[in-house]
C-alpha cells in the first residue's frame, strides 16, 4: 500500500458522517422541543389534519436542531474546556465550525418558511423568534453575561407548546402561555442541579452561572425558591382548560417529590455533598429529567380523554 493510499484512508476514517452532524442538532434536546410542541398542538381546541400536525412538529422540531448546531457553532471554545460538552462534533474535530454554522443557517431558513406554508404565517414568524432568542439572546449574549443567563434564557426552551398551539389555531391564548410557564419555571432547578456538581466545567469556561458567580449555598436557596414557586405554577394549571383530573394527581406526586428533593438540596453542605459525591444533587437532576415529561405527559393524555368526556373538568 503506497502512502498517498494510507493518507487517503485515513482521511476518509476522520471524515464526518451523518451521525456527527445529526448530534450537531442536539437530539436529547430537540427529543423535548417535539414532545412539547407536540402537546401544544394537541391541547388546542381545533381538530388538525394529521398531515398538517405531522408538517408542524417535523419543521418545529428542525428549527429546534437548527438552533442547536448555531449554539454548537457559538460555543465552540467553550465546549473544547468543559468535560460535559468536548466530545461534541465541533470540539471533537469532526464538524468544521463553518459547517455547523452553514447547517444551522440552512436549517432555520428552511423551517420557518415551511412551517408558514404547512400552518399559517403567525406560527412561522414565532418559529424565527424562538430561533432568534435563543441563538442571539442566549447563546450570543446572556449566556456569558450574566448569571441569570438559565433564567432568562429558559424562554428558548418554554416556546414550542406555544408555536404547536399557533400552529393548530393561528391565535394565542392563555393556556399556551401556561405550559410556557411550566417550562420556563422548570429550567433554572433543572440546570442548577446540575450546575451544583458540574461547577468545575463552568469554572474552567468562564461561564458565569450562578454556582460560579454565587456559589453553590446561595444556587441552593435559589432551587428551592424556584422549585415552590414552580409547584404552585404546576398544580394551579390543573385547573385551567389544559387539566384535569389526570393532570392533577400527577402535578401533586411530582412536585411534593420534587419539593421533597429541593428541600434536601437545601440543607445539605459542601461537607456533605463531597463525602456522597452530590448523591442527592444527582437524584434531584434525574428526578427533573422525568418531571417535565410527566406534566406534559398528563396534560397530553387530558387532551386524548376529552373527545370522550374523561379527560378535563
Amino acid at each position: 500500500m503506497t502512502d498517498a493510499s494510507i493518507n487517503a484512508s485515513t482521511v476518509r476514517e476522520g471524515d464526518a458522517e451523518f451521525g456527527d452532524y445529526f448530534a450537531l442538532l442536539k437530539p436529547r434536546v430537540m427529543s423535548l422541543v417535539v414532545f412539547t410542541a407536540l402537546v401544544g398542538l394537541l391541547a388546542a381546541p381545533v381538530a388538525v389534519h394529521p398531515v398538517v400536525g405531522f408538517c408542524a412538529i417535523l419543521f418545529i422540531a428542525i428549527g429546534g436542531g437548527a438552533s442547536g448546531a448555531l449554539n454548537m457553532w457559538w460555543d465552540a471554545d467553550i465546549d473544547q474546556v468543559m468535560k460535559r460538552t468536548k466530545s461534541r462534533p465541533i470540539p471533537a474535530g469532526k464538524v468544521e465550525p463553518g459547517e455547523a454554522l452553514s447547517l444551522g443557517l440552512a436549517l432555520s431558513g428552511m423551517s420557518v418558511i415551511m412551517l408558514a406554508l404547512a400552518t399559517n404565517i403567525f406560527a412561522g414568524a414565532f418559529l424565527a423568534f424562538t430561533i432568534f432568542f435563543y441563538v442571539v439572546i442566549y447563546t450570543m449574549w446572556l449566556k456569558r453575561a450574566t448569571p441569570q443567563n438559565i433564567v432568562i434564557g429558559g424562554a428558548a426552551g418554554a416556546f414550542p407548546p406555544v408555536i404547536g398551539w399557533i400552529a393548530a389555531t393561528g391565535s394565542i391564548a392563555i393556556e399556551p402561555w401556561l405550559m410556557f410557564a411550566l417550562t420556563f419555571m422548570w429550567t433554572p432547578p433543572h440546570f442548577w442541579a446540575l450546575a451544583l456538581f458540574m461547577r468545575s466545567d463552568y469554572d474552567d469556561a468562564g461561564v458565569p452561572m450562578l454556582t460560579v458567580t454565587h456559589g453553590r449555598p446561595a444556587t441552593r436557596k435559589h432551587i428551592l425558591i424556584y422549585t415552590i414557586l414552580l409547584a404552585l405554577l404546576a398544580v394551579g394549571t390543573a385547573f385551567s382548560g389544559v387539566g384535569g383530573p389526570i393532570y392533577l394527581a400527577v402535578a401533586v406526586v411530582l412536585n411534593a417529590l420534587f419539593l421533597h428533593g429541593a428541600w434536601k438540596i437545601s440543607r445539605r453542605d459542601e461537607n456533605d455533598s463531597e463525602a456522597d459525591n452530590f448523591k442527592v444533587e444527582r437524584s434531584f437532576f434525574k428526578l427533573s429529567l422525568l418531571y417535565l415529561f410527566l406534566h406534559f405527559g398528563a396534560i397530553l393524555a387530558e387532551a386524548v380523554l376529552k373527545p370522550y368526556g374523561l379527560g378535563g373538568w
